[in-house]
């Protein structure tokens, strides 16, 4: 798509969603001017002014308005869904904490009511907009594909998801070469592929076939562009790389990587580590503060010893960190070598319970708030199996490249507790990297929202 296009789109869609919101503020304040008194109207105004930062805060951290998200209908509307309660339950928070009751609950319930059923309209709005461009002649590109190879099927793929304004023909390639029924017609052989160009009005030709592999590609690029029709070349790398790359530039040089890394990025890592510090200082204050004298007294009334435990493990790039725990089990020289087994006989009464309720992990929101571990992210290990493991694990140390977490999409997905095979761990390893090389903030939230949940459910390799 046109970058300049699709910005234009972004900031329509933002100025179309603030107005819904504005409207619905408005709306609220003419039919019920005579229920709310002159004199607090300006604290209705800072309720409206700090709706509109909350959506706009929200709308940037779980990329709302990406292009990559505005492009499928059905990805920006469950997006905006998902946002638009997130939305509902901060402003209630707001409300709550501010201890602001002046505000009319009719007020809120209305205006709320209204920005919903106006982000619906809107995303109705968009999807006709989208539909327009898409049969306006004169901004679409009609564009052929040279080839018929998996370059040139993943191509084909990205138009249809990205190609707002373009419009795929179909491919060029000789018949010797196709051995499938592909989703768009194969029009002619490459000899003919600048005639059927001028035939069909084509403005742009991808090629997926590079001159090194036919010397004719070079003389079919200057003739097209004589026949004022864009030549574009897509360099198939499998020819050269024989695995799976990720792919980025660094300004116009093209960059391969073995896998992508969203949190290499540092918007995204400010973003997440604005999620570990607003999540992990509300549980410092707000719950550790009363639970680490509890629980604290009952760990020295079974056994002797210090409340918190606390282990050397393996952090982000290597390093290690003191990871921290409230004790679970009696002092013994085994801690840092074994892992806890289930009816471990160095397991407390109340270790027992803290530990099949997680409640043992809640001293690691202090790594949280250090910086020393994140929310979600790959579990820690002690330094002695982080060496165990990665000798038949080959890419178990690329697990640390995140910083560890309190839980992850491994411990979702059921992958907890004691490792007893090396399967075990390999999943475990194939989980964290799926994760680091997916993450999205929303992944993150939805990762918290199951631990909760399993939590509250109960889990059997919680021991």
């Amino acid at each position: 798509m046109n970058r300049q296009f699709e910005r234009y789109l972004q900031m329509t869609l933002v100025t179309l969603d603030l107005f819904v919101l504005t409207f619905g503020y408005f709306i609220c304040k003419v039919f019920l001017t005579e229920s709310i008194p002159v004199t607090i109207w300006g604290v209705y105004f800072q309720y409206w002014t700090i709706s509109i930062a909350a959506w706009l805060l929200m709308s940037f951290f779980f990329r709302t308005y990406a292009g990559k998200v505005i492009l499928v209908f059905e990805y920006f509307t469950k997006r905006t869904t998902q946002v638009y309660l997130l939305w509902i339950i901060f402003m209630m928070f707001y409300l709550f904490f501010s201890r602001e009751t002046r505000i009319s609950r009719t007020f809120i319930i209305i205006s709320m009511s209204i920005f919903g059923v106006g982000l619906l309209v809107n995303r109705f709005l968009y999807l006709g907009i989208k539909r327009y461009f898409k049969n306006t002649h004169y901004l679409i590109k009609k564009v052929i594909i040279l080839g018929y190879n998996d370059t040139a099927k993943k191509l084909a793929k990205y138009f249809e998801e990205d190609g707002i304004n373009t419009q795929l023909l179909g491919f060029i390639e000789d018949d010797k070469n196709v051995h499938e029924l592909s989703h768009y017609p194969i029009i002619s052989d490459v000899g003919r592929a600048l005639q059927v160009a001028k035939e069909f009005d084509v403005t742009e030709i991808y090629s997926t076939i590079t001159p090194e592999q036919n010397r004719d590609i070079y003389e079919l690029m200057y003739q097209s562009e004589k026949e004022c029709i864009r030549f574009k070349i897509v360099p198939n790398l499998s020819v050269f790389i024989t695995r799976d790359v990720h792919i980025e530039y660094f300004g116009e040089l093209p960059i391969l990587s073995l896998r992508s890394e969203p949190l290499d990025d540092v918007g995204n890592r400010i973003k997440k580590r604005a999620l570990d510090f607003t999540i992990s200082l509300l549980v410092t204050v707000f719950i550790l503060s009363w639970l680490v004298p509890i629980l604290g007294l009952l760990i020295l009334l079974e056994s002797r010893g210090p409340i918190f435990f606390k282990q050397l493990r393996t952090g982000k790039n290597k390093k290690p960190f003191y990871c921290y725990k409230f004790r679970s089990m009696r002092m013994n020289k085994d801690a840092d070598v074994k892992q806890a087994t289930q009816n471990d006989s160095r397991v407390t009464k109340i270790g027992k319970f803290i530990r099949r309720t997680s409640l043992d992990e809640f001293p690691q929101f202090i790594n949280v708030l250090k910086g020393e571990m994140s929310l979600v992210g790959p579990r820690p290990h002690m330094l002695k199996h982080t060496t165990d493991y990665s000798k038949f694990v080959d890419e178990y140390m690329i697990r640390q490249f995140l910083k560890p977490g309190i839980t992850g999409w491994a411990q979702v997905n059921g992958y907890r507790g004691e490792i007893t095979n090396p399967d075990q761990i390999k999943m475990r390893v194939n989980k964290d990297l799926w994760y680091l090389e997916n993450w999205t903030l929303w992944l993150d939230i939805q990762i918290l929202f199951l631990t909760v949940y399993q939590v509250f459910k109960g889990d059997k390799n919680a021991f």
